[in-house]
């Protein structure tokens, strides 16, 4: 009789996932990262949530309550994501013009929503619109699924834009917002790279036996593993950038440190209309 291994690779994988969540946070939080980040911040607390409760709620509630609590997580999730970008985008170019911003926004929201029009399959119009909650929930999932593709592809549009061009604005290669958006663009090319050698498998793989069946299904599970990995990694490149000062910032931050403070008196003799008396 053989036992199931305690450490998989899954288990592995969730314990190394939400132990650097939580040294990010602690990292953005106590390094005054958080404010300047903020959607960062959130994203990054919104998925160690989800991480968690996926952890300690499955098996333990009803399937459909939990479609709808994870469901709609998703979607929250998806929409921060979106924000994310926003906020990264406006600090990586300041400075830049007004038409600038327009045109580079309509091109990148176009090559990203034809891409996104041609990926995948859609289900059909009518499965969506009848009146149930599973309707209901169909279509917060298939938000969730379509708006997450969206983001990995205006991610890694706009991290190639912040490569070439952040060094003119405000995104030179050592500053924060640049070093965030390499990795937020690693994460979504892995989970671009996966979704579609996964959905080639699909289309192609016709098992005629178990055995095959199940070696496809390993073979989508190292996929997801191999995903999960590289997130892992882009986790300690966060931890690491986001925990040293940008160049300059300790420059700037010393000739204020060495400037005397105001005495009382001074303030005092200031506010009553005498001057300060020689030392």
């Amino acid at each position: 009789m053989h036992s199931n291994p305690v450490f998989t690779a899954s288990v592995i994988l969730w314990t190394l996932t939400f132990a650097a969540q939580l040294v990010l946070l602690v990292v953005l939080i106590g390094r005054d990262r958080a404010q300047r980040f903020l959607w960062f911040t959130i994203s990054i607390a919104l998925i160690a949530l989800r991480l968690l409760g996926s952890r300690l709620l499955s098996g333990r509630m009803a399937p459909l309550t939990l479609n709808e609590i994870f469901i709609t997580l998703e979607d929250v999730a998806t929409v921060v994501s979106l924000l994310v970008l926003v906020e990264v985008a406006r600090r990586a170019f300041v400075g830049a013009r007004r038409w600038t911003w327009i045109a580079w926004t309509l091109g990148v929201l176009a090559l990203a929503g034809t891409v996104l029009a041609f990926w995948g399959p859609w289900p059909a119009l009518k499965s969506l619109t009848a009146d149930s909650m599973m309707a209901v929930l169909r279509l917060m999932q298939l938000a969730a699924q379509k708006g997450d593709l969206l983001a990995d592809l205006l991610t890694v549009e706009l991290g190639l834009l912040v490569v070439v061009f952040g060094q003119r604005f405000n995104a030179g290669w050592r500053s924060h917002t640049q070093r965030i958006m390499i990795g937020l663009s690693t994460v979504a090319i892995s989970q671009l790279a996966v979704q579609g050698v996964w959905q080639l498998i699909a289309m192609k793989a016709q098992p005629h036996s178990q055995a095959e069946y199940e070696r496809i299904l390993d073979l989508g599970t190292k996929l997801v593993n191999a995903n999960k990995a590289v997130y892992v990694a882009a986790l300690v490149w966060w931890i690491g950038c986001l925990w040293m000062d940008e160049p300059g910032a300790t420059a700037i931050a010393g000739p204020a440190a060495e400037i005397e403070p105001v005495k009382p008196e001074t303030v005092d003799a200031l506010e009553a209309g005498e001057p300060e008396s020689e030392q």
